[in-house]
């Protein structure tokens, strides 16, 4: 299952007042497991960036004067993030400000059947605790540490290790499984395609291990439903 974890800085806190987007993060995760794939970019907000808002996330007008303007990175944005389900904590603001900029370029707003947010989930899993993105690492045992300000590229790397705690933990052979579902892997910076390499034993291997079998007293692996899967090979 192909989910994005989203996070977005911007320059205040409602757009329907003028406030736009200035950074946009989002990584790709396959059951659970982030891929590596992962979306970036700076925004020009073509208008200023108040003190109070640059307290929280560092960002100046003049480190983003010269970035592209959302309607340049629209195509890239939307290609990114498919038609997979969106993953933001505090959901609904993120994806109101991202439907500002969407209207605003022409576009349509995001479905919200699409929306998962983690700060409900995290609501339903701890009823009257704190549940910001912080308090959550803490509880959750997520090294948050390097967290300074709101950068939103950190906030999704972090974000996305609280989710997976929030949907059960780690479970033994999940990287297993992601790399089996992943069509491509990246070592050294570079990526090439994955070639499943299928791996059955030989006639002679399956023969050692039925004369093993015919050793033991009543063995469990003689009775369904491990005889079938003996008959077939496996």
């Amino acid at each position: 299952m192909r989910q994005l974890v989203l996070d977005t800085e911007t320059t205040g806190l409602d757009p329907a007042t003028g406030d736009r987007v200035i950074e946009i993060a989002a990584i790709e995760i396959v059951n659970l497991i982030p891929t590596g794939e992962a979306y970036h970019v700076l925004l020009d907000p073509e208008r200023d960036v108040p003190p109070e808002s640059t307290k929280v996330h560092g960002f100046t007008l003049e480190m983003l004067q010269g970035k592209p303007k959302f309607p340049e990175v629209v195509d890239d944005f939307l290609g990114f993030l498919g038609n997979a389900p969106i993953v933001a904590h505090n959901a609904p603001f993120d994806f109101g400000f991202l439907d500002a900029e969407l209207v605003k370029a022409g576009r349509g707003r995001l479905d919200r059947a699409r929306m998962v947010d983690s700060l409900a989930i995290a609501k339903k899993r701890f009823p009257g605790m704190p549940n910001s993105l912080d308090a959550l690492c803490r509880r959750l045992g997520v090294d948050n540490s390097m967290r300074t300000s709101h950068n939103a590229l950190l906030d999704v790397k972090l974000l996305a290790q609280v989710y997976l705690e929030l949907m059960g933990g780690k479970q033994p052979g999940l990287v297993l499984a992601a790399q089996v579902a992943a069509p491509k892997v990246t070592l050294g910076g570079l990526t090439r395609q994955r070639t499943p390499r299928p791996i059955a034993p030989s006639p002679a291997e399956l023969e050692a291990h039925a004369a093993f079998l015919r050793k033991l007293k009543d063995p469990l692996w003689l009775k369904p439903p491990f005889a079938e899967a003996e008959q077939g090979g496996t």
